[in-house]
């Protein structure tokens, strides 16, 4: 089994960090460039930033601040929002991003994830899924959870695999913000329909939330966001909460 890894996520509006609940209702966290360095010292094994307003204009990617992040950030960077051209993409990971996060343009042009990976690899690509549940069933939304695609997230996933991405950040809608666990059901359907590895998202309030995301729906990774803005609770104190459950994870802890 490869190693879990813990990825502390940071949105990204305008100015600064923010966090909400079922991606509404948002609130100042702080800024972005102390949060990096603060994570840098914590031995996180990734960071995933998202700028949540891109998809608001025609605008590229804000590359001179991504370029600021990405100099003071020594762990792997994924970074997503408004992320809609292949020459965007080679920007940003010229600016310090070690992969993109694809989500609303992938709905327009599937081909899109296919142009990523043949061009950087599919190690390069992220495809973020974010999902309400929805009469019953899972159904994928874009634009930041809110337009709706008509997509059921299993269908979605395996075309999305198919086209070349090296792996799925899967979030609940739901659940995000409301510290109340993981969709285990959602990650666990996920984590059988494809065959590369799956970022569990939305929801986490303790430890416990992210142990029983790998270990009982199978998730490759666990994200989060407010466990680590609101609370006591570190990146440190999840890898041992994971490693005291058997799990594989990267070391040494620093608290």
């Amino acid at each position: 089994m490869l190693k879990v890894r813990v990825i502390p996520t940071l949105l990204w509006k305008q100015f600064g960090l923010v966090k909400g609940v079922a991606f509404d209702s948002w609130r100042r966290v702080g800024p972005v460039l102390p949060a990096v360095k603060v994570y840098n010292q914590r031995e996180v094994d990734e960071l995933a930033l998202f700028d949540i307003v891109a998809h608001l204009s025609a605008d590229d990617p804000d590359f001179e601040s991504i370029a600021e992040f990405g100099q003071d950030c020594f762990v792997p960077l994924t970074v997503g929002g408004g992320i809609t051209k292949l020459d965007q993409v080679q920007r940003l990971l010229r600016a310090g991003a070690d992969k993109v996060a694809v989500n609303t343009a992938a709905y327009a042009c599937p081909s899109f994830i296919n142009d990523i990976a043949d061009r950087h690899g599919a190690q390069c690509v992220v495809a973020s899924v974010d999902v309400r549940l929805q009469d019953g069933a899972w159904m994928c939304f874009s634009h930041a959870g809110l337009q709706a695609t008509g997509r059921d997230v299993i269908d979605w996933v395996r075309e999305l695999e198919d086209r070349g991405a090296g792996e799925i950040l899967i979030t609940s809608i739901d659940r995000d913000g409301t510290m109340q666990g993981y969709d285990l059901g959602l990650i666990e359907s996920v984590v059988k329909a494809v065959n590369i590895p799956v970022i569990a998202s939305g929801g986490a309030g303790n430890y416990q939330h992210m142990v029983d995301a790998v270990k009982e729906a199978g998730a490759s990774a666990v994200a989060a966001a407010s466990i680590f803005h609101f609370t006591e609770q570190t990146p440190a104190g999840a890898k041992m909460a994971l490693s005291a459950a058997g799990l594989p994870v990267r070391q040494p802890f620093a608290i």
